[in-house]
């Protein structure tokens, strides 16, 4: 019977990588590695001080959460390990602070910055920040040189259409002009803000040019933040507030003239004891008595309204200020540099190994062709 298994073939040799011919292949093109590693290093330094300086301010918040207490008992810590705020299931709060991040990238938000004074460490003239995004700004030099063709486009093309008028009143967020829209854009990019889930500690980083003035403008969004959550809370309240206060100073008007229309017609009528007297002197002073008590009533409730707009106030607990960094968040030169000499040396060492064999196996047919010819 015949042996049905089957002999191993033996390798080609031709098919095999020979790890000591790639080695002896990388050896003899050392030379082309390390003039292109030296190529790359240069790119990199070119590159690393191309890019200006980027400086990041974060502030941490813990803003105070409004709400009825939970009743799901031991099962809250075990949400709370899987990452899930059951303290929010039950609250009556409709501004969660997993809506700020919306609240900071809009439109709104961001246009009420543009009025924001700011001024570089250098102690330059200080500037609304609108002009210094738009004018101060700096970019790398090649984003210029790849921007001058659609540069040169739009200004050809707006040769032939109308100029947009010029916009010299408050911004309309409705209605952005071209030059506002970009500034808005740049702030959103500029402009962070994230909200861990667990602990609903709310970070906010600002990243900008000048550390002075990253640290200005997160303290300033810090700020409007808070006012717009603080606006949006007690608005309701407020309106409470101010429809009580008009009900106790009308109330207190009424009682003030009662009082005095009573005593008047008492120093009038001293010596008077006839019946009608008597008669209208109990019907000034029901009068004052109803008008103290409608008094009495609304004071009151306004003591109880100012106390409701100081209960629906949030508090909010700056867990890290704004301050002024020292050294730059970006860019890395040194990882520019290491990842542009990786590259070229990783460029160097497959054209070593592979792209010569590549490029020849092209050239060989030509040079048959041209012999046989």
């Amino acid at each position: 019977m015949e042996s049905n298994n089957i002999q191993p073939q033996p390798a080609n040799a031709d098919q095999e990588i020979d790890l000591i011919e790639l080695a002896q292949k990388l050896w003899q093109g050392r030379r082309m590695i390390v003039k292109w590693c030296l190529a790359g290093a240069l790119a990199g330094l070119v590159i690393g001080f191309s890019i200006p300086k980027e400086y990041t301010v974060t502030v941490k918040l813990a803003p105070e959460i409004q709400g009825g207490k939970t009743s799901m008992g031991g099962l809250s810590s075990l949400a709370s390990m899987a990452g899930i705020n059951v303290g929010n299931m039950n609250s009556a709060d409709a501004m969660s602070p997993e809506l700020y991040p919306d609240i900071v990238q809009s439109v709104p938000f961001m246009t009420e910055l543009f009025d924001v004074e700011v001024a570089d460490q250098k102690g330059l003239t200080a500037m609304p920040l609108r002009a210094y995004v738009s004018e101060e700004l700096r970019s790398p030099w090649w984003s210029a040189v790849l921007a001058a063709p659609f540069k040169a486009l739009g200004w050809f093309m707006g040769l032939f259409r109308a100029e947009e008028p010029a916009n010299e009143g408050p911004v309309d967020p409705f209605r952005l002009t071209k030059e506002e829209n970009e500034v808005v854009k740049s702030l959103q990019e500029r402009i962070a803000t994230s909200v861990d889930k667990k602990t609903m500690v709310v970070s906010l980083s600002v990243t900008m040019q000048d550390p002075l003035i990253a640290a200005t403008l997160t303290d300033t969004v810090m700020l409007n933040l808070q006012n717009y959550i603080t606006q949006y809370r007690t608005d309701k309240a407020r309106h409470d507030l101010e429809f009580t206060q008009r009900l106790f100073d009308e109330a207190q008007g009424k009682y003030y003239a009662a009082q005095q229309r009573y005593a008047q017609y008492m120093d009038q009528n001293q010596s008077l004891s006839r019946r009608s007297f008597r008669t209208e002197e109990e019907r000034l002073q029901n009068e004052m008595s109803l008008a103290y008590s409608l008094y009495n009533q609304t004071a009151q409730q306004l003591q109880l309204a100012k106390a409701k707009v100081q209960e629906s106030t949030p508090v909010y607990a700056v867990v890290q200020p704004a301050t002024v960094p020292l050294k730059p968040s970006k860019p890395s030169k040194m990882m520019i540099l290491v990842g542009c000499v990786f590259l070229a040396g990783a460029a160097a060492a497959a054209w070593t190994l592979f792209g010569r064999e590549f490029v020849g196996t092209f050239r060989k047919p030509e040079k048959i062709n041209d012999s046989n010819i």
